[in-house]
């Protein structure tokens, strides 16, 4: 009896500390909220703070959104199989959303009761129905005093007596009703995709759940501390027999003997058998996806290609293969992004997919810069690493990428195509188109035009230019002031700051977890998006969103070098699309051959292959006015180039679900003839058997 009561006193002493914890913290993040709310009201262009952010209310809460933003889009018919399931979930958990809570601590489904379930079961009916009233009852009359005299409010009184009933119930009542157990097997599905597509978690959520294990923890010792003073007969009795089984056990084990069988249940042999689903997940919860993830899971195949640039540097090219088709398309993302850029939609609203489905092979195309560092030289230091610009980008990382295409799509089109038309080594079988974004477009132009002045083919078809970097002079006052920084004391920053990303996993982990607490907390998200709009001159993108995307995560990240950074600073201050200044004739004759860089916009009439310009309306970080500039010199050149302008800000080229974007897109590469030659390679060819002739006459 004794036992019982302390039993009872420490389970209500658990529950109400965890309750009042719980309530506590919950307020703080209340305050915090609150306090970014008022904040937010009171600084100026907060209109679009929410802008293309789904479902963000002002209320917190611990919970993250149950399914990422592209997942509600709906799919295409390739992938109905998922939408179906998708909509089947959101169905079950708006009829059955009592039962949503209670589920989240099934992390698979109950295997079939053996006998012996059955009868371990039948333990935990020591109380009746009544009795347990009568116990909630004495409760109900020790905490409403305890109310009064220390002024618990309401709300947190109610939550205190529910939680200590909850812990009486779990010990000491039957078994769920059927009904109960009925929607928690309907919820199971919605459960298992939840847990499957976002089970990540914030600082807050994991300082809550640290501080109620911690409770466990303690209130564990003192019950067994409390049962060994009651009783320490009985509890050295247990020990004894503890002891004694150990030893016992063990001499069997030496003699021989085998182990006692363990019953389990099995399934039938009609049971459907259990599948898994193998996401990539860290133990502190972040995501870790990677792009493989993200297109294997929607059901496209995938390819990775390793690509080792001259210079020694190892790239990741990705693949969505049609390796039978003829068309082909190269994706390359900007500063401070990944492949992951061109899948973060899903099926509807990403631009890799949207082209698979229009039957071309889809390659996706990674710059150096991860924080992983992969090179040949496997001792190479973070200064030696990050010693690059842009021009390596443009005259390494895309024409080894590009050759490497050329070199898998030759071999693979000439296998599974016998019949082809007999063509020269020198022509090529398949036409390849580029959609470039930001930093990717500076760095394709300027490979088109370095590959053309060194006589080189450049096996392009077509440039799709989603605001492409390479002027900046009409920026705002922040980007204005980080480039005088970064020219004027660069001598001594490039010496401190070879690159700028996050060096550690903890630090990589803490920031994966802020952004979770971001859209936990949509007030303080808000605000972060303001200041972040701030920054960039008014930017709408959804910075908040982004930092959430799993190429951000604890393994490895993208990063951008020092000279990456100072080559902008120094197009800015120019106001030309130049190639790197190495701040010294000398050194700029060595590797141009001149005093000065290559002045990149000079050279415009060399892009022998249809440009098309997109600008966006609300982009601040690359503005209209800078894709015009593009646009004004590629006309005076005789350039077939095209402009358009949708009402866009900079990120949303990638990772916002645009119809009207992918619609242009996909127009502009239908205007590539599948069955013409390509002219480049032609005209290269001509000239260098020109050049032979001449040589041998």
């Amino acid at each position: 009896m004794m036992q019982r009561v302390v039993d009872h006193v420490l389970g209500v002493a658990k529950e109400s500390l965890k309750a009042i914890t719980y309530e506590s913290l919950n307020n703080i993040v209340r305050l915090i909220n609150g306090v970014s709310a008022l904040l937010l009201a009171l600084l100026p262009g907060k209109a679009n703070i929410l802008e293309g952010i789904h479902g963000w209310e002002l209320k917190p809460t611990f919970r993250g959104p149950r399914f990422p933003r592209w997942m509600e889009n709906g799919v295409s018919s390739f992938n109905q199989f998922i939408h179906e399931l998708s909509v089947d979930s959101d169905n079950s958990s708006l009829e059955y959303s009592s039962g949503e809570e209670d589920s989240d601590r099934f992390d698979c489904p109950p295997s079939p009761a053996s006998q012996s379930s059955r009868t371990s079961e039948a333990g935990f009916a020591k109380y009746s129905r009544h009795q347990m009233d009568w116990i909630q009852y004495i409760l109900l009359l020790i905490l409403f005093p305890v109310k009064l005299l220390l002024c618990i409010p309401l709300h947190l009184f109610r939550l205190v007596y529910y939680g200590v009933s909850k812990a009486m119930s779990i010990t000491g009542n039957k078994r769920p009703s059927h009904l109960h157990a009925h929607k928690r097997v309907l919820s199971l599905k919605d459960h298992i995709i939840h847990r499957a597509t976002d089970r990540r978690r914030g600082v807050v959520e994991d300082l809550h759940q640290g501080i109620e294990l911690s409770i466990e923890a303690v209130f564990d010792v003192v019950h067994k501390a409390a049962h060994l003073l009651i009783s320490p007969s009985e509890a050295f009795g247990t020990l004894f027999r503890l002891f004694s089984s150990h030893e016992s056990g063990t001499k069997e084990d030496c003699d021989g003997v085998e182990d006692t069988p363990i019953y389990s249940a099995t399934l039938g042999e009609n049971d459907p058998t259990p599948t898994q689903r193998n996401v990539k997940y860290q133990p502190l919860n972040t995501d870790a996806r990677t792009c493989q993830d993200v297109i294997t899971d929607l059901g496209y195949p995938y390819e990775a290609i390793r690509v080792i640039t001259a210079d020694g540097y190892i790239l990741l090219l990705e693949r969505i293969p049609r390796r039978d088709s003829r068309k082909a398309v190269y994706l390359q993302h900007g500063v401070f992004d990944s492949s992951m850029g061109w899948v973060s939609n899903g099926v509807v609203g990403s631009p890799a997919f949207a082209a698979y489905d229009q039957g071309y092979d889809v390659f996706l195309g990674n710059f150096r810069g991860l924080v992983s560092r992969e090179h040949v030289n496997k001792n190479i230091s973070s200064r030696q690493y990050w010693r690059y610009s842009i021009n390596e980008h443009g005259t390494e990382d895309i024409p080894a990428m590009i050759d490497k295409i050329h070199e898998v799509k030759t071999a693979e089109l000439r296998l599974t195509k016998p019949d082809i038309e007999e063509e020269t080594d020198d022509d090529q079988l398949y036409n390849l188109c580029a959609i470039c974004h930001s930093l990717g477009g500076a760095g394709m132009m300027m490979y088109v035009i370095t590959q053309r002045i060194e006589g080189k083919p450049h096996r392009l078809s077509r440039l799709v230019l989603l605001s492409p970097a390479g002027f900046h002079d009409d920026s705002n006052a922040v980007f204005s002031m980080a480039e005088l920084l970064l020219v004027l004391l660069a001598p001594v920053l490039s010496l401190l700051v070879p690159a700028f990303y996050i060096p550690t996993r903890f630090f990589r982990m803490l920031v994966n977890k802020l952004a979770r607490d971001l859209h936990n907390l949509p007030a303080v998200g808000g605000l972060v998006q303001t200041l972040m709009s701030y920054v960039v001159g008014g930017d709408s993108s959804n910075w908040v969103g982004v930092l959430g995307l799993p190429h951000y995560n604890t393994n490895d990240m993208p990063g951008v070098s020092f000279r990456v950074a100072l080559h902008l600073a120094q197009m800015k201050r120019t106001g030309r699309f130049r190639m790197f200044d190495y701040g010294s004739a000398s050194a700029n004759m060595e590797v141009y051959g001149s005093p000065m860089p290559l002045d990149l916009g000079e050279h415009y009439g060399l892009i022998d292959i249809p440009v098309d310009l997109v600008a966006g309306q609300k982009d601040k970080v690359i503005r209209p006015s800078m894709v015009k500039k593009h646009y004004k010199l590629m006309k005076g050149a005789g350039v077939d180039v095209s402009y358009n302008e949708f009402e866009y800000a900079h990120l949303d080229f990638t990772f916002s679900h645009r119809e009207e974007l992918l619609s242009y897109v996909m127009s502009c590469l239908l205007l590539v003839d599948p069955n013409k030659k390509h002219q480049v390679n032609q005209r290269v060819v001509r000239s260098r058997r020109k050049g032979q002739v001449a040589t041998s006459g």
